[in-house]
C-alpha cells in the first residue's frame, strides 16, 4: 500500500481537515508525507477548497499512522468519522463518537487498519469496505 486518502466527516469538516493536516504533519514519521487534496474551484469562484488529505505511506505502511490519527480523534470534542481509502480502492471508515480513551481508539483502529492492509477479500465485492465504530466514550 503506497498511499491513503483520508476524508473527514464532521460538523466542522474543513476545520477538522485543517487541524488533522497540522497534527499529522507534525509527526516525525509522517513529516513531508501528508498533503491536502483540493477540489477545483466552482465556476465563478476563485480557488477550490481542501476536501481530503493524501498520506504517502513509508516502508512501515499504515502502522505509523495509527497512533497519531487516534490521538487526533480522541482530542476532538465532537463526533467525527474518517474514511481511509487505499490507492487500490479499498476503504474503511473509522467512526468515533466523542472518544475519551485513546488506547481503546487505538485498539479499534488497529483492527480497522488491519482489515484495510491485509484482507482485500474481506468484502464480497473485493473492496474491503466497512464501517467500524471506535472508542466510544463510555
Amino acid at each position: 500500500m503506497g498511499e491513503l486518502t483520508l476524508t473527514v466527516h464532521a460538523p466542522d469538516t474543513e476545520a477538522c481537515l485543517r487541524t488533522l493536516h497540522q497534527w499529522l504533519s507534525a509527526e516525525h514519521g509522517l513529516r513531508g508525507r501528508v498533503r491536502r487534496r483540493h477540489t477545483p474551484p466552482s465556476p465563478g469562484h476563485m480557488g477550490g477548497s481542501a476536501d481530503a488529505l493524501t498520506v504517502i505511506l513509508g516502508s512501515g505502511g499504515i502502522v505509523g499512522l495509527v497512533a497519531p490519527l487516534c490521538a487526533w480523534l480522541t482530542s476532538r470534542r465532537s463526533d467525527v468519522a474518517v474514511t481511509l481509502e487505499a490507492d487500490d480502492g479499498r476503504k474503511v471508515i473509522l467512526d468515533v463518537k466523542r472518544a475519551t480513551d485513546e488506547r481503546a481508539v487505538i485498539r479499534e483502529a488497529q483492527e480497522v487498519f488491519r482489515s484495510l492492509a491485509e484482507r482485500p477479500e474481506a468484502h464480497p465485492d473485493g473492496q474491503g469496505s466497512g464501517a467500524h465504530p471506535a472508542g466510544r466514550g463510555e
